[in-house]
């Protein structure tokens, strides 16, 4: 890719980490430098006083009144990244590795962290020479840092641990030969500087804030979608309903599905009959509007949190004079807690969007179409088990909704006596993410079925939204009309990949959203 991502400490955002996640070559402002000297020179005038400092001149966590001799200062450093490279499971994905050490970079390059300037080079080289150290994805509490992920990133700028390289896995002494990039040899509280933050789990919640908001526009479309092919009423879209109850993006969301369905005809005026819809049709802008609530929450706090200072200990200067501060900002609590809102949110976003695939298999709500969106009812089951796999989907994920920041278990010698389990929190936000983006699919599968149902019934005049006719199209490409049963998996996992791949003709949130 040929655009550059700069660094300063300040400014990184959500989008750019996607970037460089995709391959976006990355560099060091002057600014960022010159910071990140003074921050070093701050630490070595320390070290010539001799005084002690933890994390410097001391052992970590229990071992803090453990004072280290100026001769063993970087085998403290050393040894602190080999024992904590203690992960265990699969490896995280590529692009979370990348956003990974990225968010720590920019975390270090605010200049409070101590290290050499050599520290922040190693790892842009390893981004833009596309070295991808394997992190296994289980092993941080979310506190004390991401330090179980972070230790194994770590290994490969000490020429350890094993590294991705040309897509070849490699010992991480060779993916740095064959790119050409010389092993770091640690010094004074950089190795702590490396471990300790939030940059696994800030990275997992900015790659779940990315997908959620695309999830979002996807949900207001099948939703509107769905809508038509059960002939359901536009007027619980007024705006003067939205009015009186000022939530923002309930209103974007009514004002979104009025501009996707204009010009329908496939749904209906007032009724005296049929005066009102269910609500998983008609609370589309209550529902869908809350869930956009919680996204945006994280939105805010995951980019705080990309330009943060999440080391332990900080370095500053006072009236001339190096001072080093233990605190922490390595607790990831506010994107635990943000990460747990997110994928309770969306586990209701899944939840009524099953609601309206119900609708649309039940003949006695979907208001004369035929029976499991099938000609042959009887002989044939058309799209039951489709229903039945998004019944599954939501239902598990109201299991992975489960807080994960509601626990804690302390470590440490009890010294780490309150974790956040964020990096959990976010891993489950993933995994009822990948359950809401193959029932919206299966929406989307559902509702197409049943226009194609519904514009017989109507006839000629039958005429989709100005946006959902759109992405009518595109589902219809990737998957005709069910004329006969059939295998369904591979239908769904088409509709998957296109709503995954935002090749979807979606509008955007709200204006000015990156």
């Amino acid at each position: 890719m040929s655009q550059t991502v700069h660094l300063d400490g300040n400014h990184l955002t959500l989008a750019q980490v996607a970037a460089v996640a995709d391959g976006a070559a990355v560099a060091l402002t002057d600014e960022a430098r010159q910071c990140v000297e003074r921050s070093r020179e701050q630490v070595l005038r320390f070290l010539a006083r001799g005084e002690v400092a933890y994390g410097i001149t001391t052992g970590f966590g229990a071992f803090k009144d453990r004072i280290i001799p100026p001769q063993q200062i970087a085998d403290l450093q050393h040894n602190l990244v080999r024992s904590h490279a203690a992960g265990v499971g699969p490896p995280l994905d590529e692009r979370l590795t990348r956003a990974t050490m990225l968010i720590r970079t920019n975390t270090l390059a605010k200049g409070y962290s101590g290290v050499r300037v050599i520290v922040l080079e190693t790892l842009l080289q390893l981004l833009n020479r596309r070295v991808c150290p394997v992190v296994p994805a289980v092993g941080s509490l979310g506190a004390s840092g991401d330090l179980a992920p972070l230790a194994h990133l770590a290994l490969v700028l000490i020429g350890e641990g094993d590294a991705l390289y040309q897509g070849e896995w490699l010992p991480g002494a060779e993916a740095l030969a064959r790119a050409g990039i010389a092993p770091l040899a640690l010094e004074a509280k950089e190795g702590l500087a490396l471990l300790n933050g939030t940059a696994t789990t800030t990275a997992l919640a900015v790659m779940a804030v990315l997908r959620a908001e695309n999830v979002l526009r996807v949900a207001d479309v099948s939703g509107a979608l769905s809508l038509e092919a059960l002939r359901g009423t536009t007027l619980a879209f007024d705006p003067r309903i939205h009015d009186v109850r000022p939530h923002p993006h309930q209103a974007a969301c009514a004002a979104n599905l009025r501009q996707l369905l204009a010009g329908s005809t496939l749904v209906r005026g007032y009724d005296p009959h049929d005066i009102q819809d269910p609500y998983s049709l008609r609370c589309m802008p209550q529902v869908h509007g809350a869930v956009r609530d919680a996204v945006a929450v994280a939105r805010e706090r995951v980019t705080v949190e990309l330009n943060a200072a999440t080391d332990n200990p900080l370095i500053f200067e006072q009236g001339g004079e190096p001072m080093v501060l233990s605190g922490g900002n390595f607790h990831a609590e506010p994107i635990g807690l943000v990460m747990d809102y997110v994928a309770l949110a969306l586990a209701d976003l899944g939840n009524i969007s099953e609601r309206r695939i119900a609708s649309l298999m039940d003949a006695c709500c979907s208001r004369g179409l035929p029976a499991f969106l099938t000609r042959h009812g009887g002989v044939e089951s058309g799209l039951m088990i489709a229903h039945y796999t998004a019944a599954a989907l939501a239902s598990e994920n109201k299991v992975w909704a489960h807080p994960a920041t509601v626990d804690t278990i302390p470590t440490s010698a009890n010294m780490e006596d309150h974790v956040s389990m964020a990096t959990t929190a976010a891993h489950h936000c993933h995994r009822v993410l990948d359950n809401v983006e193959r029932i919206l699919a299966i929406e989307l599968l559902c509702a197409a079925q049943g226009i194609d149902f519904r514009r017989e019934l109507i006839g000629e005049t039958a005429r989709l939204g100005q946006g959902t006719r759109i992405v009518y199209e595109q589902a219809r490409q990737a998957v005709p009309f069910l004329e006969h049963d059939a295998p369904l998996a591979g239908r769904i996992e088409l509709l998957t990949r296109l709503i995954c791949g935002g090749d979807l003709a979606l509008p955007p949130l709200e204006e000015g959203q990156e």
